[in-house]
């Protein structure tokens, strides 16, 4: 079947029209992912799907082209009213992804009409590739405010110090002294008298504007509504928890080396906790990395980077010197006589040092 010429031209506006669209909102999520995320494996997705879909329109940019009448568009000056509303960044890519979504099931459906020369599938193939996209896009978006709260001094309250104090007593203490993140940590007690020890915590922190995480356990940080959970090598595999915890929820890993380093950042880290970087009283059988594998890790991976063990006042500049962006400290707070000031020590030697560079 041939379509009368006037269909045909107006079929292929259609088209075209649409094309542009894809066009225009891919490169957008691409510079998102680009200059806002810095995130190399999305951007490189995003720049492959938009080359592969102008690479299909090749065959008919004449048509497109002589068929395309802009000034005689009748819905060139319409507006929704939301659209003229501001827009969160969050809601731009969203805004975007939809539009781009939108257009390749037009194009996916035109291209079925005999003598468009398009392949309908490749536009269908396209359009479920972006859902994906979409959701790592905004998962990352929505986690990278908490992101920024990863400097400083990432406080774990580990339950065997504790030496009678309260928890939210020991996290009052860490948060007055400048903790921009309080972690949970507890390898004796049951999760029934966890949860509600975890959900004051979460109340206290985001009362003062910290992160909570809890360490290990993946129910208990769900439970809890922690803003994120921390894992070891021993624990729960670093891709199958990133699938499991809402997307705008942090995912840390601790590691030894360079390939673990890498190797958690490919499943979906957010953060990467390095050590021990000295020898530590508040972990068995430790291995000390030193800061010499802290700044080859530094130089293989774009993540924020969390120095742990034996990191004192005493020492902390040098790490930070090393590649750090935080350091994780446990016994030189948990252990002094007064948590509050060995905590205000190190933030003010890390504010010293943030200074300098």
């Amino acid at each position: 079947m041939v379509l009368p010429e006037a269909t045909s031209r107006q079929t292929l506006r259609i088209i075209d029209a649409n094309l542009n669209r894809i066009g225009e909102g891919l490169r957008l999520l691409e510079d998102m992912a680009r200059f806002l995320l810095a995130a190399a494996a999305l951007t490189q997705q995003l720049k492959t799907l938009r080359h592969e879909l102008i690479t299909a329109r090749q065959a008919l940019n004449q048509q497109l082209l002589q068929a395309r009448n802009s000034e005689g568009d009748v819905g060139i000056n319409l507006e929704a009213p939301q659209q003229a509303k501001g827009r969160e960044l969050t809601e731009v890519v969203i805004a975007n992804a939809r539009r781009v979504q939108q257009s390749l099931r037009v194009i996916e459906e035109l291209a079925k009409i005999p003598g468009i020369k398009l392949d309908p599938e490749k536009f269908k193939k396209a359009r479920f590739s972006l859902y994906t996209i979409e959701r790592a896009l905004l998962s990352k978006m929505l986690r990278r405010d908490k992101l920024e709260h990863i400097l400083g001094l990432y406080a774990i309250i580990d339950t065997r110090f504790l030496s009678g104090r309260s928890h939210l007593e020991v996290a009052a203490q860490l948060i007055r002294g400048g903790a921009k993140i309080i972690q949970l940590r507890d390898k004796i007690s049951g999760k029934k008298e966890l949860l509600p020890i975890a959900q004051q915590l979460k109340r206290l922190c985001s009362e003062h504007d910290v992160l909570f995480i809890v360490n290990d356990y993946l129910d208990l940080a769900l439970a809890a509504d922690a803003d994120g959970l921390h894992l070891g090598q021993d624990d729960l595999p670093v891709g199958v928890a990133r699938q499991l915890l809402p997307i705008d929820k942090l995912l840390g890993c601790s590691v030894t080396s360079v390939v673990q380093a890498t190797a958690a950042e490919a499943e979906g880290a957010d953060y990467i906790a390095v050590g021990a970087i000295y020898p530590t009283e508040s972990r068995e059988a430790t291995d000390v990395i030193g800061l010499e594998m802290l700044s080859l890790i530094k130089k293989k991976v774009k993540l924020p980077l969390v120095a742990i063990g034996g990191i004192t006042a005493d020492n902390v500049a040098e790490v930070i010197a090393s590649g750090a962006s935080s350091v994780a400290v446990i016994s030189a707070i948990m252990q002094a006589e007064s948590a509050k000031e060995s905590t205000r020590q190190i933030v003010n030697k890390l504010e010293t040092q943030e200074r300098v560079a």
